[in-house]
């Protein structure tokens, strides 16, 4: 791989992200409509412009920070377990994470606990705690590392998954109707933050988990080629496959306490990015990143706008609502998964 070609794929997808910073202020529900030119007036004189500089800057801008944040988590984690289980359909979530995320969100919705620490909710920690008890499990059962299979490892996520998926359905079954309803929201996935802090409470632990998973692409590559090889040269297969699931789900885990589980985002976006790059980590892996924070933060403009647009359709007051996020993911992720199993199949 040529270092201009590495160059300009890494430069285009980061002016791709510059770009949603800069049009992110402005996009939002009709009800609070406001142009680019006047958010970036309002960021130069907040004090002349306070409602428009409160709304772009201490409301949307740090969604847009944690919709990149959450976009890059789940296109990188996404493109390093494809290429650790040498299978395209595998995602952040195979191994059951967002199952047991859910799972313990569900319990603290069921039991009320509503309290907030430093920005951070119980809610979101009982998901967190959810998502670690699937890891341990999941390495206390395929009977340690050293003998650890992506084979035994992804039955074991399967059944970890329809285990939870099982309880999930038991917690929601006792609850009140009240509750079942905030089980579903919460289980839609969506952006919601208020302020910088919230959205930058998590970034430390993500971009821990970003760096050691970058930084693994040159054995992922000799990986790719198969195990013997791979070991012939130098890498340790059962520390590199440790290290990166260990890091790709503490990464997603992160995701699924503060979004809930947002699909096909590492599904789908590793894979284009592929079909555009290749299949060298060194710049499939950070392109699938960059790409997937774009991807959700554009996901997320039309969950602000969808509804706004029905409204206008409709003749109907829909300004100010919004799609949850993991929704729009959906819609837009299916028909593009469609089209790249047309693709190989063709």
């Amino acid at each position: 791989m040529s270092p201009g070609r590495y160059f300009l794929w890494l430069t285009g997808c980061t002016l791709l992200l510059g770009l949603v910073f800069l049009f992110s202020p402005a996009v939002g529900p009709a009800d609070s409509r406001i142009g680019v030119p006047e958010v970036w007036r309002a960021w130069r004189s907040p004090t002349e412009y306070p409602t428009a500089y409160n709304i772009a800057f201490n409301l949307r801008l740090p969604r847009a920070l944690l919709a990149v944040q959450a976009g890059i988590t789940l296109g990188l984690c996404g493109g390093v377990f494809q290429v650790l289980f040498r299978n395209p359909l595998a995602t952040p979530y195979t191994l059951g994470i967002s199952s047991g995320g859910s799972l313990g969100a569900l319990i603290a919705l069921k039991l009320g606990w509503d309290a907030a620490a430093w920005g951070v909710s119980c809610v979101a920690l009982s998901a967190f705690a959810g998502a670690g008890a699937v890891i341990g499990t999941l390495f206390l059962f395929t009977r340690g590392i050293r003998r650890l299979t992506t084979n035994e490892l992804l039955l074991a996520g399967v059944t970890m998954g329809l285990f939870c998926s099982a309880m999930m359905m038991f917690v929601m079954y006792l609850s009140t109707e009240r509750q079942t309803f905030d089980m579903v929201r919460w289980m839609m996935g969506s952006i919601v933050t208020i302020g910088l802090r919230d959205s930058l409470a998590q970034l430390p632990l993500m971009a821990l988990c970003w760096i050691v998973l970058i930084s693994r692409t040159q054995a992922l590559n000799q990986y790719m080629i198969g195990d013997e090889i791979a070991a012939t040269r130098g890498v340790n297969i059962a520390r590199l496959q440790t290290v990166c699931i260990v890091f790709a789900s503490l990464a997603t885990a992160t995701v699924v306490a503060t979004c809930g589980p947002i699909g096909f985002v590492g599904l789908v976006v590793p894979q284009m990015v592929a079909l555009i790059v290749g299949h060298d980590c060194r710049l499939l892996l950070p392109c699938a990143a960059l790409a997937g924070g774009v991807f959700l933060a554009v996901c997320d403009w039309f969950s602000q706008l969808a509804l706004g647009w029905v409204g206008l359709a409709t003749g109907r007051t829909l300004s100010s609502a919004v799609l949850p996020t993991g929704v729009v993911t959906a819609m837009v992720g299916v028909p593009i998964f469609l089209l790249l199993l047309r693709r190989r199949s063709s």
